[in-house]
């Protein structure tokens, strides 16, 4: 099949940046090993980072694709994983390779990838390690999720003849003007895709103004909706309802610096009309924890750290819930969750994975990052927005004491996501039109 014509060509800017990638790449990849390394990662697979493959090419069938996806991180990875689990089912003889590039999201895949996928760490994007990775993958297909723009990798990849997508995009307002003072480069990164989908009209618009041949820009919707559910433990689960004995709980997940502050504020107000309430704080980084118990402490409130083993018991007011992997759990363990990353301007946090679990959701004003998502899902009853403590304590109390209110809107965060998840059906569709997979294709 022909590749499309390029709306623009490379740019002295393009060349250079090339260049100077090759130069930097031993101390780039220097800073990202060491990185992997404090997580586990081994050498071997640290190698990945270089470009080279830790893992055989898998064997395809006659004209079967393989299919790359990339991911920054978990959320992006996660997405990423929808969309291969809904291929699979129609590309049965396809197989797909996920990257990412961090240990985090490494973890995930291993527990999440299906048999058809496997996972790699990214290469650099330099010249020496994007190459040896194409030339092992020599993959079909490049779908790269939201933000994920490495000129190097793209450029290289749609020589190869790998045709490409953006999936589920996104830019800040502050990577759309940056990328305006390099129009010619950006027209240039814009026609390398064979098609954009958009999270939203507005970034639609947005990649529209960079360059993107409007021909290939759809809105689709955020991927993130029709994500599986985060896995829970039963175990858990039922240790922490029998420590909780009947307790009410509610949650502040994802917290950012400068945001515990209010919630525990909330806490100790709500606490008065609520003596029995339990509140589990989980940071969204959890190197904080020593910093946010000082902060506990410093509230009055007595509190027990869940990566030291301190038992949950009836004194305790607050659990700080500073471990890994065991998101799902926690939300499927209370029906108010408030998501942090939006009391301060940092972007929000998914409300999917907490509407998929049962709860319904608080969030602050801050949810740039989900700007499609969250005002729908506050029409609809399933979110309610605060801006301060006051407001988060109103809100998580209507909640406690009108029970009634709190499973409507458990109800419409549910039928929220319900209706957004069907919007993969499309973007598979147009993935597979557009990108030349459908060989052995099943009909839908």
């Amino acid at each position: 099949m022909s590749k499309p014509d390029q709306t623009a060509p490379p740019t002295l800017l393009f060349y250079s940046y090339r260049a100077l990638t090759r130069l930097l790449a031993p101390f780039a990849y220097r800073k990202v090993a060491t990185k992997l390394a404090a997580h586990g990662v081994s050498d071997r697979r640290q190698r990945e980072r270089l470009g080279h493959a830790s893992l055989p090419r898998p064997d395809l069938a006659a004209s079967a694709p393989l299919i790359w996806f990339h991911g920054a991180s978990v959320g992006e990875s996660l997405a990423a994983i929808t969309l291969i689990n809904r291929l699979h089912t129609r590309l049965p003889a396809a197989r797909f390779l996920l990257t990412s590039g961090t240990a985090t999201s490494a973890t995930m895949a291993a527990k999440r990838l299906p048999d058809c996928a496997q996972h790699q760490f990214a290469p650099l994007d330099s010249p020496s390690a994007v190459g040896r990775f194409l030339a092992h993958w020599r993959p079909d297909a490049g779908i790269f999720v939201e933000s994920e723009l490495w000129p190097v990798t793209l450029s290289a990849a749609k020589a190869g003849g790998t045709r490409l997508a953006l999936v589920n995009a996104r830019l800040s307002a502050k990577s759309v003007a940056g990328w305006r003072k390099k129009l010619p480069t950006a027209r240039y990164l814009m026609g390398l895709f064979d098609l954009l989908l958009t999270q939203n009209q507005q970034v639609a618009k947005d990649l529209l103004s960079l360059g993107a041949d409007p021909a290939r820009v759809f809105p689709s919707g955020n991927l993130k909706a029709g994500a599986a559910a985060l896995p829970d433990s039963p175990g858990l689960l039922g240790e922490m309802r029998t420590a909780l004995a009947g307790r009410p709980l509610w949650i502040a997940s994802s917290t950012h610096k400068g945001e515990e502050e209010a919630v525990l504020d909330a806490h100790k107000a709500l606490l008065q009309d609520h003596p029995d309430l339990c509140l589990f704080l989980i940071p969204r980084h959890p190197e904080r924890a020593d910093e946010i118990g000082a902060k506990i402490t410093q509230a009055g409130l007595a509190y027990a750290k869940r990566s030291t083993g301190m038992a949950l018991t009836s004194e305790t007011q607050v659990y700080l819930a500073d471990t890994l992997g065991e998101l799902g759990s926690w939300y499927a363990l209370s029906p108010i969750v408030f998501l942090g990353g939006s009391l301060r301007p940092i972007g929000g946090h998914n409300p999917f994975e907490v509407a998929q679990a049962g709860a319904a959701v608080l969030t602050g004003p801050g949810y740039s990052n989900f700007i499609e998502t969250y005002p729908p899902l506050i029409a609809a009853g399933g979110a309610t927005q605060v801006h301060d403590a006051r407001e988060l304590a109103q809100a998580v109390d209507l909640w406690l004491t009108q029970p009634e209110q709190l499973q409507n809107a458990r109800d419409a965060a549910r039928r929220y996501v319900a209706e957004q998840s069907g919007q993969l059906d499309v973007v598979v569709n147009r993935l597979i039109s557009s990108l030349g997979v459908n060989v052995l294709e099943r009909t839908p």
